[in-house]
């Protein structure tokens, strides 16, 4: 029996890691950087990194659309922190929708803050407005059930 891998790219240069999933709870870091792949943190996504974390990592990946003029989108910020900080083995990150219009337009945000869960780069669900951490936490466990 072949053990599954799972790809994950570094939050730190952007290498695609394949890592077996037995490995997944063991901390891992990346083969290039050393860094770690799995921060439990939020890492903040550009117009070049964007697509290639939500289409190339393999393990549930939550994206936090926002903008800075939203009050919202700035108030559930340290609540995405604190989820993340919850859910090690899994990926969270944000992009700037303002910043990177182009960047966050394939993916049809037309509220804020609106988090999208991606997994082997497709949809799976999304949920729009600011919610506290442990609603974002009750959420994203329910989709890795």
């Amino acid at each position: 029996m072949t053990e599954q891998n799972s790809h994950l790219v570094c939050p730190h240069c952007q290498a695609t890691n394949r890592i077996p999933a037995t490995r997944l709870n063991a901390a891992p870091n990346c083969g290039k950087c050393g860094q770690p792949l799995l921060t439990a943190s939020p890492h903040e996504l550009n117009a070049q990194t964007v697509s290639k974390v939500i289409q190339k990592n393999e393990v549930l990946t939550i994206v936090d659309f926002w903008a800075s003029w939203c009050q919202p989108c700035l108030m559930m910020a340290p609540q995405f922190k604190a989820a993340a900080s919850q859910l090690p083995q899994v990926v969270f990150a944000k992009i700037q929708t303002d910043k990177y219009e182009q960047a966050a337009a394939p993916y049809n945000i037309r509220s804020l803050p609106t988090m999208v869960a991606f997994k082997n780069g497709k949809e799976v669900a999304r949920q729009s407005g600011a919610l506290p951490s442990d609603q974002i936490v009750q959420w994203v466990k329910s989709l890795n059930a």
